[in-house]
């Protein structure tokens, strides 16, 4: 994964789907998850700021379409920032800009 950006506002991520596929050679659903996860978790982070640790509480992936070459970006947007609370959606798109998963990650803020 190589992270392009990075505010609590907006994180953008990307990830070449070799390496990274199921046994058909589709890009794993698992491999969505993670994007999902590490993206919400990035910007839960930098929400949360200095002092604090995020926990993951709800993840939920729906995946539209299967990839096979090239790479996916994952950009994740806020839904809400709260003081404990955050939540992201989370679009995954293939290099032609299509839809490939939609996501959603709600993280807990806690002191450190």
């Amino acid at each position: 994964m190589v992270v392009i950006e990075a505010a609590p506002e907006r994180v953008v991520i990307s990830m070449p789907v070799e390496g990274n596929t199921q046994p058909f050679g589709l890009l794993h659903g698992g491999a969505n998850a993670i994007l999902v996860e590490t993206a919400g978790s990035i910007g839960a982070a930098l929400h949360a700021g200095k002092g604090k640790a995020v926990v993951g509480l709800d993840i939920t992936c729906t995946h539209h379409r299967g990839v096979r070459t090239g790479s996916v970006t994952a950009t994740a947007t806020p839904l809400s920032l709260g003081r404990t609370v955050t939540s992201y959606e989370v679009a995954i798109v293939d290099d032609e800009g299509r839809r490939v998963c939609t996501g959603r990650l709600t993280c807990l803020i806690r002191d450190v």
